[in-house]
């Protein structure tokens, strides 16, 4: 849009770059092309704005295959205006002098025309075409039969518009029919996934099934060390107990030939002490057999103090003071 501004009843009009700009006083072109900026009346001025730059005009319709199914074509043209004069000439692209806003939708024309050209080939190659090779190949068919439909339309040339370029962005069927084309791929995807689940889960038996024989081996290897170790310690205790059977029995032979010789020799002691005392028996009968009797009165009396318990202290009374004394004091030769 160009940009108008009001002086004393002069307008001056500036336009883009990008927007090419006509400007009729009385019927004569004064002034053509892109960005331009001048003065003029209003009362005897006729401008028109047309731009020159890539435009992109998105686009979604339905279409139908040949097997009767609807489809939504989303693309996108890029176009633009090479030739002003005749696009202003065929359509309408004047400016109000005073806001500089178009008086018509010119660009609306020209997004139906382009629109109602590319949906017209777009709906020939669908409507010959399977809905599953238009899922597979339709992007680029529609596409190259776009371009082709849009370079050999003579309105175009005609109207001053080029062709850029074309996209197709998606061919895309209803979302019931999407959905039903989706599940076979899903369920080969769920089968791929549960055959890599059950193989994981085989694996993992597997390694388990190799980790529970090791384990056993382990236990079997360990009983049987556990074995030859119960089997070693029976034949360490037996061979001990032996060790300590013989040692008891070397212990008693010398115990027993130990007590024999003391037996002999306190035998030997005891006859040898028999015998002195028996000679000093003897001795002493000997000794004593030409002893008097007041002598060996004497002796016994004397032998049997020794043998009597202690006397702490002795009453001797009158009567047999005298009597002792009195044999005491008679003659040894006299008998009474």
């Amino acid at each position: 849009m160009a940009d108008i501004n009001r002086r004393f009843g002069w307008r001056h009009a500036r336009s883009a770059p990008t927007a090419h700009i006509r400007h009729h006083k009385r019927g004569r072109l004064v002034h053509d092309g892109p960005g331009l900026s001048f003065w003029f009346r209003p009362l005897s001025a006729a401008l028109s704005e047309v731009p020159v730059d890539d435009r992109e005009l998105a686009m979604a319709f339905h279409a139908r295959t040949s097997d009767f199914q609807d489809v939504t074509v989303q693309a996108t043209v890029t176009y633009r205006i090479s030739d002003p004069a005749v696009a202003a000439a065929r359509l309408d692209f004047s400016i109000d002098p005073d806001s500089g806003v178009w008086r018509g939708a010119p660009l609306e024309q020209l997004s139906t025309l382009l629109t109602e050209t590319a949906q017209q080939h777009a709906l020939d190659v669908l409507a010959r075409t399977p809905l599953a090779a238009a899922l597979v190949d339709g992007v680029a068919s529609v596409r190259e039969r776009i371009s082709a439909g849009l370079a050999a339309e003579p309105r175009l040339p005609a109207t001053g518009i080029e062709v850029v370029a074309v996209r197709v962005v998606a061919i895309r069927p209803e979302p019931e029919v999407e959905r039903a084309l989706r599940t076979p791929a899903r369920e080969q995807i769920q089968q791929e996934a549960d055959r890599a689940t059950y193989e994981r889960r085989a694996v993992a038996v597997e390694r388990e099934r190799t980790i529970a024989e090791n384990e056993l081996a382990s236990k079997v290897e360990l009983a049987r060390r556990e074995e030859q170790l119960v089997e070693q310690r029976g034949t360490n205790a037996r061979r001990e107990a032996e060790e300590n059977a013989a040692a008891d029995g070397v212990r008693a032979e010398a115990e027993a030939a130990r007590t024999v010789r003391l037996a002999r020799a306190e035998a030997e002691a005891a006859r040898t002490t028999g015998e002195a005392r028996a000679q000093a028996q003897a001795a002493w009968l000997r000794v004593h057999a030409d002893v008097d009797t007041a002598t060996l009165h004497a002796l016994t009396a004397t032998r049997l103090a020794e043998n009597l318990p202690r006397i702490d202290s002795l009453t001797l009374s009158p009567d047999v003071l005298t009597g002792l004394l009195a044999k005491l004091a008679r003659p040894a030769g006299e008998e009474r």
